[in-house]
């Protein structure tokens, strides 16, 4: 029942039920032989009034002289009736002083299990939150406003709660992201600022040795760099900014530039690096080729810093599979778990096997390959033997003309 309608029923009862009381008190009253005139009596006063009537009387107006026996028919009364209509009196007021108290007392009892206890209800609900407890809840019974009310309150908690929890889990990773940067930038400046001490304390006394040094500090740098980036590109993740520039790629050209880049990369590094591309000449995909280059470095990477075998490979293969061209990155290096291999591509997701913190590492490359090319319209995914390597994989949609 709405609000409206039961406080207008209420009122509406307060006028009713005491009308209605008080009309059957009457009606009982009546019945009671007690309460009415005994027939002797009534038939005395009405013989007194037709004598002394001026009907009775020749000129009309001796019925009204002082005196007469008319004065006694209007004013004169069977002796006692004056105290029953006393009492007759009293016993009204007094009936309709407990139809009045009982109706008020129902219908103020009825409205408050109405109105009160929801509001207290409400009243413990706002302290729990005020609190910072969000452990409870606030069950709505009923179609009325206040049940509307409580379940939107009810949808309120739920999602501060929520909210919380998010909270909660944002600060853990946003502590667990500074701490895997801090990690990963303190070991190139410790080996930048120990080979400029070793150039500036003239260690490196030959321009063979400089030259190593000199190298060796640009790769740091350079490491360095990538970490500051890879932290900037999360924050745009977060903020939903990331800046695509999407354009028509040539699959061909596209990728023999990035093999050219992975082959000099991973030959600095010791890891062969093998290449293949399947796909027809003038097949084009519409993307940004500078954050599709990030998912192939984030990817290659990953399987440098997780090499454990002297003789590294990394292979790289490009396939047209329908509609979409398919990217293959594999590796031969320690592989992964199946119970970790669905977890990898989460944010900050770290296992022994795979993703050691002692190697650093932010533990978002992964995720952010993954948010570039949902953007993409594509997909990712992995599939790996533990102990002989890991195989990631990646789609990108062909660029079709629309027919005209």
């Amino acid at each position: 029942m709405k609000l409206r309608t039961k406080i207008m029923l209420g009122f509406v009862m307060m006028i009713m039920v005491p009308l209605a009381l008080f009309a059957g008190f009457l009606f009982a009253y009546g019945r009671n032989p007690k309460n009415r005139v005994p027939e002797e009596k009534a038939s005395f006063i009405e013989k007194s009034v037709e004598e002394d009537s001026p009907a009775a009387d020749g000129n009309g107006m001796e019925g009204l002289r002082p005196g007469s026996s008319g004065e006694t028919a209007v004013t004169g009364e069977a002796p006692g009736s004056g105290g029953k209509i006393q009492m007759m009196a009293k016993d009204l007021l007094l009936t309709v002083t407990l139809i009045l108290a009982f109706t008020a007392v129902l219908v103020g009892i009825w409205i408050y299990q109405g109105i009160a206890v929801p509001l207290n209800k409400l009243t413990i609900a706002t302290q729990n939150i005020k609190d910072g407890n969000l452990d409870f809840e606030l069950k709505a019974e009923g179609d009325d406003e206040f049940a509307e009310l409580f379940r939107n309150f009810e949808e309120m908690r739920i999602r501060l709660k929520e909210s919380a929890e998010e909270k909660l889990v944002m600060d853990q990773e946003n502590k667990e992201l500074i701490s895997n940067i801090s990690h990963d930038l303190k070991t190139p400046i410790t080996a930048v600022k120990g080979y400029v001490e070793g150039i500036m304390d003239g260690v490196a006394d030959t321009p063979e040795k400089m030259d190593r040094y000199i190298k060796t500090i640009y790769n740091k740098t350079n490491e360095m760099d990538r970490l500051i980036n890879e932290l900037t590109f999360y924050s745009k993740i977060d903020t939903n900014r990331i800046p695509y520039n999407f354009s028509k790629l040539s699959v061909e050209d596209f990728f023999e530039d990035c093999r050219q880049e992975l082959s000099l990369e991973l030959e600095t590094k010791g890891i062969e690096f093998r290449f293949s591309n399947t796909v027809n000449e003038g097949v084009q995909v519409i993307a940004d080729g500078e954050q599709i280059r990030r998912v192939i470095h984030n990817i290659t990477g990953n399987s440098v810093k997780y090499m454990d075998k002297p003789d590294g490979k990394i292979e790289m293969r490009v396939k047209d599979v329908g509609d979409f061209i398919q990217v293959e990155i594999e590796d031969n290096g320690k592989g992964i778990s199946s119970r970790d291999l669905v977890l990898i591509f989460d944010r900050f997701y770290r296992t022994d096997a795979s993703r050691n913190s002692a190697m650093g590492g932010s533990g978002i490359g992964l995720s952010i390959v993954r948010k570039i090319l949902e953007d993409h319209g594509g997909k990712v995914w992995a599939a790996s033997r533990p102990g002989e390597g890991t195989t990631l994989y990646f789609v990108l949609r062909k660029y079709h003309e629309a027919p005209a």
